[in-house]
């Protein structure tokens, strides 16, 4: 039975104590607010774009964006909707990774039972990813010719996958692993990360492995309670500095003993830095959580009371409300009141003096 190979190192174990850190912090953050979904949207893009601009797709995130808006699956349709000019390839590809998002979405939901993985849920992740990219007699369907992995830069063969002929006892191989009891003692995250790189060596597919094999980690975090509210973008990490992404994959190859050590310190140090992240961001909102304990609620705010309370937290913790004419310049006057008084009553902010030079202050 295939069994991984990699040290539990300090970094490793520093890693996942950040990571587990900072999920405990976003999970139990003090607001919970309609931010929420703002957050899971941006995430969304984020991993559209990176996820398709890795493998070579050339539109930018805010085309991106625009296409994830759309509920379009046709690329020609969804381009001319969305007002997104590019080559169609591109925009299919966005397309269909924010499927495979929605995909990983509804079967990565944690439940009671150790979830079962199987060869067809990666075949399903692949003709999401390729559909209308490539036929039928392609899509979801293992490789039936021998591949290589080339550097796209110098030309020269960077990796050489198995044989064809061994790729469904390898995928068959490694999944009786991942559902295995042995395979269920490792770390979700490291198995992630495990299941990330084997998807990536044996290369079942003849176009789109590495969208479906980040696809297959993803869901593994996802149902093995690292969702962290689906707030984060991993394949942003990976793909601003491509090149040690790629270098950290080939590092496993280039060792005798095929050791994933320095590959899983790379993965992990990766999902640190994106929560570390989505965590700050939260902070600015949330303050600490003594306020959940003081308040003994959740408290659900507005895009703009959120705005008012980042641009107090920025401003030592006050504002005057004639300031945030200026910064909602948009809105009336009387709806900053409004937002005001929701805040005061809320009992995140309070208010100083009665004149024209009130100001507000944020709860400490």
């Amino acid at each position: 039975m295939y069994e991984p190979r990699y040290l539990i190192t300090h970094n490793i174990l520093r890693y996942i104590g950040q990571i587990d850190a900072a999920r405990e912090m976003i999970t139990n953050a003090a607001l919970v607010p309609a931010w929420e979904a703002k957050f899971r949207a941006d995430a969304v893009s984020r991993m559209v774009h990176h996820g398709t601009h890795l493998e070579g797709n050339a539109l930018s995130l805010e085309q991106a964006q625009k296409l994830v808006a759309v509920d379009v699956t046709d690329a020609a349709k969804a381009g001319e909707k969305a007002g997104v000019v590019g080559r169609e390839r591109d925009i299919q590809e966005v397309i269909n990774y924010r499927k495979v998002i929605d995909w990983i979405d509804q079967h990565g939901k944690s439940g009671s039972q150790p979830r079962q993985y199987s060869p067809d849920m990666l075949k399903e992740t692949h003709r999401l990813t390729v559909d209308r990219i490539l036929d039928s007699e392609r899509s979801g369907v293992y490789r039936k010719v021998a591949v290589v992995v080339k550097n796209s830069r110098t030309g020269e063969v960077s990796f050489k996958p198995p044989p064809y002929i061994e790729v469904p006892y390898q995928i068959d191989e490694f999944f009786s692993w991942l559902n295995s009891e042995a395979g269920r003692q490792h770390h979700p995250i490291l198995r992630a990360g495990i299941t990330h790189y084997e998807l990536v060596r044996i290369h079942p597919f003849i176009d789109g492995n590495g969208r479906a094999a980040r696809a297959m980690a993803f869901l593994i975090l996802y149902s093995e309670g690292y969702d962290v509210k689906r707030f984060f973008s991993l394949e942003e990490y990976f793909d601003l500095n491509a090149a040690s992404y790629y270098q950290a994959l080939q590092s496993v190859g280039s060792s005798e003993e095929f050791d994933l050590t320095y590959w899983l310190e790379y993965f992990t140090l990766g999902l640190a830095a994106e929560l570390d992240r989505i965590k700050q961001q939260v902070l600015k909102l949330s303050r600490d959580l003594s306020l959940k304990k003081k308040l003994g609620k959740q408290i659900a705010l507005t895009e703009r009371q959120i705005k008012i309370l980042e641009t107090m937290e920025s401003n030592d913790g006050q504002i005057l409300s004639s300031d945030l004419e200026k910064i909602l310049p948009e809105v009336s006057v009387d709806t900053i009141l409004r937002d005001l008084k929701d805040l005061i009553k809320k009992g995140l902010i309070k208010k100083r003096g009665k004149t024209k030079g009130a100001h507000y202050q944020l709860v400490e």
